[in-house]
């Protein structure tokens, strides 16, 4: 049940002072501060804070524009404060998901990101079905497999004699497409 709180600024020139307060106001326990353009994704601090964050915790930051710059990230970063059961607390937009008021606005957030998820996959589709039309796309082609080998081993893994993981190295097989291959084998698919 840590009150935690998060502050950026944009250049080394910037001064944190305004934000210090604020978390003083909130009597936050621990400050994760970094000076980053909250357009990279990859920033130590914020990093470090989405790993700290336990459930129960509550995030104080200044304003949704310090945890990022572009709604993609924002909306990820949103993501995995809800799935830690994380409450975040903005004084700028006066938002705090343990009201009512504030879980609204997250599952506004919520809905972009849904959103734009479903918009991003529509348009992939619809680029994909130009490509094939111009004969640009042929799609991802099947991982070519040695039937021969792969019986041999499968004998060896079914009597015990190699693990999973030794059969999927010798055929050079991610996860995936090893099970899937498997299945096609035992059901006579070669």
């Amino acid at each position: 049940m840590g009150r935690i709180g998060y502050i950026r600024v944009s250049t080394e020139h910037q001064e944190t002072a305004r934000q210090e307060a604020i978390m003083k106001q909130y009597e936050v326990e621990r400050i994760f501060a970094e000076k980053m353009s909250g357009k990279n994704a990859n920033r130590p601090e914020l990093k470090a804070m989405l790993d700290y964050v336990r459930e129960g915790d509550t995030l104080y930051i200044e304003s949704i524009s310090r945890l990022g710059r572009s709604t993609r990230d924002l909306l990820n970063i949103i993501d995995v404060l809800q799935r830690k059961q994380v409450t975040l607390v903005s004084s700028k937009e006066n938002i705090d998901t343990n009201t009512p008021q504030g879980r609204f606005v997250l599952s506004i957030f919520a809905a972009l990101s849904e959103l734009e998820r479903e918009q991003t996959l529509q348009r992939q589709r619809e680029g994909i079905a130009i490509a094939k039309s111009q004969g640009k796309y042929k799609g991802r082609q099947p991982i070519a497999i040695d039937w021969t080998k792969f019986g041999q081993l499968y004998e060896q893994w079914k009597s015990g004699n190699i693990t999973t993981v030794e059969f999927q190295k010798q055929m050079g097989l991610r996860s995936n497409t090893f099970y899937r291959r498997l299945r096609e084998y035992e059901q006579g698919i070669k």
